[in-house]
């Protein structure tokens, strides 16, 4: 799980993702443990930050995520079981605000 959320972050990191953020979900949700979020400005910087995680999973030979979103690259969701990547356009991002949604679970720093 924490390497998931490592080589995600880092990804991301490289993309240039915005803002990201990850919410530990263990003890207040069913759904999944972790939710790492961030935002692109455009539908193509979206796809290439999830594109990047997709390519360092791979890379370390870790199991190919569910994918959904991808085609519209407003709001692509990448799910690996216990990590939940969420990767938005900084206006759906303001608009579902999942941090304000999840606001009991902890934020983390790694």
């Amino acid at each position: 799980m924490e390497r998931i959320l490592a080589l995600a972050k880092q990804a991301i990191d490289e993309k240039k993702a915005i803002n990201p953020v990850i919410l530990d979900l263990g003890g207040i949700s069913n759904i999944t443990d972790y939710f790492l979020i961030c935002s692109g400005k455009t539908t193509i910087q979206v796809r290439s930050i999830a594109d990047n995680i997709i390519d360092k999973m791979i890379e370390n030979g870790l199991q190919v995520p569910l994918k959904e979103g991808y085609h519209e690259g407003n709001w692509i969701l990448l799910d690996f079981g216990n990590v939940v990547v969420h990767v938005m356009q900084e206006t759906d991002r303001d608009f579902y605000s999942l941090e304000n949604l999840w606001h009991d679970a902890e934020v983390l720093n790694l």
